[in-house]
């Protein structure tokens, strides 16, 4: 191989299309435009979503639902998860080191979800009944 052999892909370069430039291009005239309306006008187009002054479909739909926007704040961990982690305290601050929780948690729940064989004491973070029943059960504590 020698440097002045050196070509691009087959496929990868291509030519960019040049409108306007009279019959012979394939392009010329109209530059692929159509004929008349606000498409084919300079500086004349809509903004997404408009349907010419007919109700838009977004409009027309109903609206539903709701996602609470405090959700972001909540988290679950499991009783693996407290398992695998190994320490005889946990805390908020814990799982965030050990990054079983974001860093803009403030609410921690601990879900049924896996087994407990270590004993855990838990300051600060809520757990469901199953979780709870399961926490005290391998000799653990909520505070």
């Amino acid at each position: 191989m020698e440097l002045n052999s050196i070509k691009p892909a087959a496929g990868s370069k291509h030519a960019k299309r040049r409108v306007g430039r009279g019959i012979g291009s394939g392009l010329g005239k109209t530059a692929g435009r159509g004929h008349k309306g606000q498409k084919s006008r300079s500086g004349g187009y809509h903004k997404v979503g408009f349907e010419g002054g007919q109700m838009p479909l977004q409009r027309r739909l109903p609206k539903r639902g709701f996602k609470s926007q405090t959700l972001k704040y909540n988290a679950e961990v499991s009783l693996t998860a407290l398992d695998q982690l190994g320490l005889p305290e946990v805390d908020m601050l814990t799982l965030k080191q050990a990054r079983l929780v974001g860093e803009m948690i403030k609410v921690v729940k601990v879900v049924k979800s896996g087994t407990l064989t270590k004993a855990v004491k838990l300051t600060g973070i809520g757990a469901t009944a199953g979780a709870k029943a399961a926490i005290e059960a391998a000799g653990g504590t909520l505070a």
